[in-house]
């Protein structure tokens, strides 16, 4: 059996990348739902429906288990198909998200102001709040919505995205937030231009970057369920699925893995 990676978009294939570097023998598979990126400008209904969909048909590709690596996706879809969907079709299998992983981790910086950037699907559901206020109820976060960067990084725009950055950054510090956590799989794209906009703001505030976080959390937790990881196969291989593949796309999933990578069209 496989590991499976899910996205709307690039983002996905950021984190599966940092953790074929920790697992490079674990057999993984990448689906990316190029059709309907973003999704955080969609429905919470559209969403919820998409991303089990997606997570189907992983498990139909022999995935025992499936990262949602899509914050807008675990905020809405996430806690729904593991309590409910998942018990009653696909008892065997796991499906983990990355926002709590992402959190524990900010907790670790021991910061009591935390910006997040994220889509406005993600920031309007408030989960990273409720999460973190379930791990320490004393830390302020301010939230962003972002809705305008996921769409500059799949279509090759990110030569405009400082003035945007600038915009959506300025609140955050003015609130003195002392780390910023990048809610979206796709904003470490933009790790460079959002360190040099918050220095240009005047913040030292360190970023927290979810390709820095899933892979050490995926491997440990293979680690403490050594049950799952029995069941996956060691080969190195790699699968990676698209429902659309744009130019575009191609070039930016080219520079994320350093070579070409053969896309497998697909529906869901």
């Amino acid at each position: 059996m496989r590991i499976g990676f899910f996205d709307s978009g690039l983002g996905g294939l950021i984190i599966m990348n940092a953790a074929s570097r920790a697992l490079p023998d674990h057999d993984m598979v990448f689906l990316s739902d190029t059709l309907n990126v973003p999704y955080g400008n969609r429905s919470p209904e559209f969403v919820y429906q998409a991303t089990q969909k997606a997570v189907e048909f992983l498990f139909k590709q022999d995935c025992a288990l499936v990262i949602i690596a899509c914050n807008t996706a675990c905020a809405i879809a996430l806690r729904k198909l593991q309590q409910n969907w998942l018990m009653e079709n696909y008892p065997d299998r796991r499906i983990l998200g990355v926002i709590v992983p992402t959190l524990e981790v900010a907790l670790t910086k021991e910061h009591t102001r935390i910006g997040l950037m994220a889509t406005s699907a993600t920031a309007t559901s408030d989960v990273y709040g409720q999460e973190l206020r379930k791990l320490n109820p004393d830390i302020k976060l301010t939230s962003q919505p972002c809705p305008l960067l996921v769409p500059m990084i799949e279509n090759d725009g990110r030569q405009w995205v400082g003035p945007v950055l600038e915009s959506y950054l300025k609140p955050l510090v003015k609130q003195d937030v002392q780390s910023v956590i990048l809610g979206c799989t796709h904003y470490p794209f933009l790790k460079a231009e959002i360190t040099q906009t918050l220095a240009h703001l005047g913040s030292k505030a360190e970023l927290i970057s979810q390709d820095e976080i899933i892979d050490e959390k995926l491997y440990e937790y293979l680690q403490r369920h050594p049950e799952i990881d029995k069941k996956l196969k060691k080969g190195g291989r790699r699968s990676y699925y698209v429902t659309d593949l744009t130019q575009a796309y191609q070039n930016a999933a080219q520079e994320i893995a350093g070579q070409t990578i053969p896309f497998i069209k697909t529906e869901l």
